[in-house]
């Protein structure tokens, strides 16, 4: 039996829940209806999130974009009701939702929802260029290579 839209969410356990990590997927298949002419609404999702206990299932993921193809929304109603729907079910650290629409009367619009669990803050990130000038100087001191 082929796979209907469902607004259900599925998740599965982190695998690594004692790190930050970044969860990246690019949805480009986005529809939904414009609620004032009913005429399609096309976008891509851009989702990036720092998992806590548990990560979104894609197969359930993508059943619950394709519930949005028939539903009249406003873009940025539509944005903040997904951010806030898988902010429910993940309880993610960081959650950051961009909704790209394709140009509708001359009009690019982006919307973009957040969410910072409370009390989380990112790790400083690492300068991998200054380790690699660091890198060099060892092996020029040890006399293995060029500075």
């Amino acid at each position: 039996m082929p796979s209907q839209p469902s607004q259900e969410l599925e998740t599965f356990p982190n695998p690594s829940r004692g790190r930050d990590y970044r969860i990246h997927m690019e949805i480009p298949e986005f529809t939904c209806l414009c609620p004032k002419t009913g005429q399609p609404d096309f976008a891509t999702l851009i989702l990036d999130y720092i998992p806590d206990a548990c990560c979104v299932e894609l197969k359930s993921l993508k059943l619950y974009i394709w519930s949005f193809r028939n539903q009249g929304h406003f873009h940025e109603a539509v944005t903040n009701q997904i951010a806030d729907h898988l902010v429910a079910v993940l309880s993610p650290r960081y959650l950051r939702l961009e909704a790209r629409f394709f140009v509708r009367g001359g009009i690019f619009t982006t919307v973009v929802a957040d969410h910072r669990q409370p009390g989380w803050s990112p790790a400083s990130p690492v300068r991998l260029d200054a380790l690699a000038g660091d890198v060099g100087e060892q092996s020029a001191r040890e006399g293995a290579g060029p500075p």
